[in-house]
């Protein structure tokens, strides 16, 4: 058996889980992104504590490493790190879109998973029917052309707690709107993968992926 912890503080609700292979043996949420740094390592300790695993028993830890929130990705890749380093264990990536498609049981052609990036921003990115990515995650401005290409010839499923910006821009018979809600289960099914694949993140070297540069406006003297 093979005990991998996940950490995913990418977006406004938080969790923190352990696994068993792929069956998450225990888990803490937190759904208040203000408190990501302090929820974390309490967290930890506390499913590890209920688990009766050690931190010296786990086999890799796996972080979901963006897009998201530029101050939950740091908390969440620093602690990743921090205890690969100490444990000389492997570290595990996982995009945030990535995983919220992974949630969706719905049929499409596409599935587009969308992040709230303020005003008609968003991060997105696209998969196929196989959940393969198609295209990569990027920053959009939203507007009524935005995907013409796509749904001309596709029937696109969208998601996500940016996708509203979108339904209130587009008619298209071929865009669809639902919600979707990942969970512990599909973040510890794709690290399980990428585990028994070695499918590695170079712990020196691995970083948030932020998509688009921090922007902080200075005010004029």
């Amino acid at each position: 058996m093979s005990y991998i912890l996940h950490i995913n503080t990418a977006l406004d609700n938080a969790s923190v889980s352990l696994a068993d292979n792929e069956h998450v043996i225990a888990e803490r949420l937190s759904n208040s992104q203000k408190e990501h740094a302090s929820f974390l390592q309490v967290a930890i300790a506390e499913i590890t504590s209920i688990a009766g695993i050690s931190l010296k028993n786990l086999s890799a830890v796996a972080v979901i490493n963006g897009p998201g929130s530029y101050t939950g990705l740091r908390v969440g890749m620093s602690g990743a790190k921090g205890i690969c380093f100490a444990l000389s264990i492997p570290l595990i990536t996982v995009n945030t879109l990535e995983w919220m498609a992974a949630a969706c049981k719905e049929e499409a052609d596409f599935f587009c998973p969308m992040i709230d990036a303020r005003r008609m921003e968003v991060f997105t990115a696209m998969y196929n029917h196989e959940k393969i990515e198609v295209a990569p995650p990027t920053a959009m401005i939203l507007d009524p052309d935005s995907f013409k290409t796509d749904l001309q010839a596709k029937k696109v499923l969208f998601f996500g707690n940016g996708a509203e910006k979108f339904s209130i821009l587009t008619n298209h018979p071929n865009a669809r709107f639902m919600p979707v809600f990942p969970g512990t289960k599909e973040l510890a099914e794709i690290a399980w993968n990428r585990y028994q694949e070695s499918t590695f993140a170079d712990l020196a070297y691995a970083e948030p992926l932020y998509v688009k540069e921090f922007f902080t406006p200075v005010k004029p003297s």
